[in-house]
């Protein structure tokens, strides 16, 4: 199974177009220590065709930063090898591509029962012509394949429901509504091929790290995982928002209740931070912060990070 990243930062980007802190400066300035990032989703793929996780907004720029992505030019006048789509969840940065993929070609949508509905119930979504993209629920805690529209097999995939929150534009002002008040909301995705023994968990949201999500990603060979601040008041300290990521549905990966503490003795393969946000230290590669994570054995996603696995 190939595995590439087509974004790495959490929403907005680095730079992300009206921030001018520090790593967003230096980003747009050119500065190679810290790198321009899109907005967070992953690919994979097998002989059939490629699955991405989650439609950034930047997926236009994804798919034109990388050619296994892009139409076979001695293909069909309408063609792609993007063949299904996963959502972890509703957010803004996480759906709003699919509007970018509304021109009439055949792909399967798969989500949670509560993420479809959101979509559902916005009619800018029904640009989606369902004749072409077949929305498909998927099931917490139950292994299915996801295939192309003519049913063949693309991988297998198991969600399951991980602390968070509901997207922004959903909260109702009520905290038990608001906060991993229903089972679909936020999810982590467990990814291998069809009988394969490899997987990748990916998880680019939690809001903590329970005994629950341990077991299930006990003894994966790869993990992607929210690292969105490093500190819990880091925009606060920036001075670009008010907002902590407890308050965002982020747990912090620094800190003793931090990502870094609360895994570090989970028996991983490999463990990889993903969907940073334009504040967080570990986006300079010269940082502190940077140093302390990769001698905790962690790495950080970057944009065309490939592998096998």
């Amino acid at each position: 199974m190939r595995v590439r990243v087509l974004g790495s930062a959490a929403g907005g980007g680095v730079p992300q177009w009206n921030c001018n802190f520090t790593y967003s400066r230096r980003a747009r300035l050119g500065d190679g220590d810290v790198p321009v990032r899109l907005q967070s989703s992953i690919a994979t793929s097998n002989s059939n065709g490629w699955v991405i996780f989650n439609a950034s907004p930047d997926i236009r720029q994804q798919v034109a930063a990388t050619p296994s992505l892009q139409p076979d030019p001695n293909g069909a006048l309408r063609t792609s090898p993007i063949k299904a789509i996963v959502l972890t969840n509703a957010d803004i940065d996480h759906i709003a591509g699919l509007l970018s993929l509304r021109e009439r070609q055949p792909f399967n949508l798969y989500a949670t029962e509560r993420v479809l509905g959101v979509l559902m119930n916005n009619a800018v979504f029904q640009v989606l012509d369902p004749a072409y993209v077949r929305r498909i629920p998927l099931q917490l805690d139950q292994p299915t394949t996801i295939t192309t529209t003519d049913g063949e097999p693309l991988l297998e995939v198991q969600l399951y429901s991980v602390p968070g929150k509901v997207a922004l534009y959903l909260e109702t002002g009520e905290a038990a509504k608001d906060f991993g008040a229903d089972d679909g909301d936020t999810i982590g995705v467990r990814i291998a091929e069809i009988g394969g023994r490899s997987c990748l968990h990916y998880v680019p949201g939690c809001a903590s790290v329970t005994p629950t999500l341990k077991r299930q990603i006990e003894g994966a060979d790869f993990l992607f995982f929210d690292g969105t601040v490093f500190r819990d008041d880091e925009m606060r300290t920036a001075g670009v928002g008010e907002k902590t990521g407890q308050r965002m549905g982020h747990l912090a990966i620094d800190g003793p209740e931090g990502s870094m503490a609360a895994l570090a003795y989970v028996s991983l393969g490999r463990r990889c931070y993903i969907h940073i946000n334009n504040t967080n230290p570990i986006l300079d590669q010269r940082s502190p912060e940077r140093a302390q994570v990769e001698n905790a054995g962690w790495m950080v996603a970057f944009d065309g990070m490939e592998f096998d696995l």
